[in-house]
């Protein structure tokens, strides 16, 4: 991925120094689990222990003659250790060592997609709370509906990333499998002992019957569900962008000083954050096509996969990272105009009314819902097309004004009825604080939960 989206804790989750370093936690691990069964040396061990090193600008320059990584990476080890050297890689087929790696690095990945995940679910829950009465206009097919509160809409955000994080929790989880079992699956070279003994000092799951690899079923499920965050994410961009466009203008992206919106109109502040995120989620699901493709290969395994695999895994991850800080700093940085969206519901005339009276016509009044309709619709177009008020006109309206009394007209149009219901959504957020990932459990081998600093919205798109 380009530096500009690469956050430095994710960014070194994926350089090359810590793929190699992965690696030798398997060949060492291995190492280990054969010396108790006598076919490497305790003096060997114990020198291979100290003295192995990774130097990825020699494996790079083995490469160049080998033209194969791994083969590559064993003889720069090897170099490292000595004659002792000879006892690496014992037993063991390349890809032994390359998935149970990528398990290691994904699940770390992981942890921290899941740490970022939280951050911005904290975010949520508590500026969901501090516009839960924060009224403003709802809409559908664009059009006004009738009265919500921004704290609703960002409930429901809260709620959309927390499903988003528990399936990502399960995936994560799911990845943390690696294979022992030699070229064909077959365990030819070490017994299933071997295999369990090894993968379980490393935190890793035993993959019950595997090829030559571990199958990519596991991989397509994390980046799909990396994709759906994505989704989750864009959509709360997108409803950020439409919120801030000039005509509605009911909130803002946070504007640092010395900003600039536009090289040649100076009164520019463009959503900026929320338009860089949304084009961020289109790249994550083309990421997730590619993983499903890579579920079918030939046989017990072709490589069709592994250059695929290198550049949407770690590309997938760092993108997902930087979104989720990113929305997490945009959100929390949100400006909201809570007298902009009151005078967009002003501008609506009274219209987002019309059911409350439509429901008084029938219950009230007696009339039949479809002459009741008529009336209420006949007066919503007429007070549209001459800009004057619903209430006003369904006053003055005959067959309303001799059912409905002025007072059961006006309490039609009190808003408070539309949200006598909002604070018992809003107290459902209390289930996610209890406990942010109902239903999936964190592996045993997760990485602790650290502080994550705030994202400092803006920046170059």
């Amino acid at each position: 991925m380009i530096r500009r989206y690469t956050l430095p804790e994710m960014g070194a989750i994926w350089e090359e120094s810590a793929r190699f370093e992965h690696m030798l936690r398997v060949e060492l691990a291995a190492a280990r689990a054969l010396s108790t069964r006598g076919r490497i040396p305790a003096e060997a061990l114990a020198v291979m222990e100290a003295r192995a090193r990774v130097d990825v600008a020699r494996i790079a320059e083995i490469e160049r003659t080998t033209d194969h990584d791994v083969i590559a990476f064993v003889s720069q080890v090897a170099e490292s250790i000595g004659p002792e050297g000879r006892y690496l890689h014992l037993g063991l087929t390349s890809s032994d060592v390359l998935d149970s790696a990528l398990a290691l690095q994904l699940g770390v990945a992981g942890d921290l997609l899941l740490r970022d995940c939280d951050r911005l679910l904290g975010v949520l829950v508590a500026r969901a709370r501090e516009h839960a009465g924060t009224v403003m206009m709802g809409r559908t097919h664009s059009v006004h509906a009738e009265p919500t509160t921004f704290g609703l809409k960002l409930a429901g955000w809260a709620f959309e990333l927390d499903r988003g994080r528990r399936r990502l929790a399960v995936a994560v989880d799911e990845i943390r499998t690696g294979k022992l079992s030699g070229p064909v699956g077959t365990y030819s070279h070490l017994g299933p002992d071997v295999e369990a003994e090894v993968l379980g000092a490393l935190g890793l799951r035993v993959d019950p019957v595997s090829t030559q690899i571990v199958q990519r079923d596991r991989h397509a499920a994390l980046i799909a569900a990396i994709a759906i965050l994505g989704g989750s994410l864009e959509r709360f961009a997108t409803e950020i962008r439409n919120l801030a466009h000039t005509e509605i203008g009911e909130v803002m992206e946070p504007f640092r000083a010395g900003q600039k919106g536009s090289s040649a109109m100076p009164h520019k502040r463009n959503p900026i954050l929320s338009e860089r995120i949304a084009g961020i989620a289109r790249v994550l699901r083309g990421y997730a096509a590619t993983a499903m493709e890579d579920q079918a290969l030939w046989h017990e395994r072709d490589i069709s996969h592994s250059s695929a695999e290198r550049v949407i895994l770690p590309d997938a991850t760092i993108l997902l990272d930087y979104a989720l800080q990113k929305t997490a700093g945009l959100v929390e940085g949100l400006v909201v105009r809570p007298e902009r969206m009151l005078e967009n519901i002003d501008r609506g005339l009274g219209l987002h009314a019309s059911s409350r009276v439509l429901d008084a016509l029938v219950d009230q009044a007696g009339m039949s819902r479809e002459d009741a309709y008529a009336v209420v619709q006949r007066a919503a177009l007429a007070a549209a097309d001459e800009r004057r008020s619903l209430r006003d006109l369904l006053a003055l309206e005959p067959a309303v004004a001799s059912r409905l009394a002025l007072a059961d007209l006006d309490a039609c149009f009190d808003d408070a009825r539309h949200l006598a219901h909002v604070d018992a959504v809003i107290a459902r957020l209390a289930t996610l604080e209890a406990d942010p990932t109902p239903g999936a459990t964190r592996s045993s081998t997760s990485t602790p939960p650290t502080t994550t600093a705030p994202a400092v919205p803006g920046g170059t798109r």
